[in-house]
């Protein structure tokens, strides 16, 4: 009888992102890590620096690029980009939500919020997690 092989796949989301005007970025770019989102990346590829890691993969997104390059660099690999572990698509992409001026006082942008499990503002989760286990699965 064999032992069966046991891959272990770690999930982490990006560090802190620079982002002083509260804007919900999703998939805009130009959206990178703050000072301390670059210390979280650090801190999380010390911790990692241990572990037998043959691979790290990451959305195309820049925050997440940034928090990966620590730990692949942690054990002399190249991250790999994978377009599933993106952000799930938002209509309100590029708005505030701010106390006081933010988008939800705007009575236009109410009915995308009708039914928060079943989201009418973007990407159902059913897709998000079918492409979510899709890219864990390919790890």
């Amino acid at each position: 009888m064999t032992n069966p092989t046991i891959t272990v796949v770690h999930l982490l989301r990006h560090g802190e992102v620079y982002n002083p005007q509260g804007v919900l970025y999703g998939r805009l770019p130009g959206y990178h890590l703050s000072e301390l989102g670059r210390k979280m990346a650090e801190r999380v590829a010390e911790f990692l620096a241990t572990r037998d890691i043959v691979a790290v993969v990451a959305s195309p997104l820049e925050r997440a690029q940034e928090t990966a390059q620590p730990i692949a660099a942690a054990h002399g690999l190249e991250v790999l980009t994978d377009e599933r572990l993106i952000e799930a698509a938002n209509v309100f992409e590029g708005k505030t939500f701010g106390v006081g001026d933010g988008s939800l006082r705007h009575l236009r942008h109410w009915p995308h919020l009708r039914n928060p499990f079943r989201p009418s503002w973007g990407e159902p989760y059913r897709e998000q997690v079918a492409r979510m286990l899709a890219a864990m699965h390919s790890a």
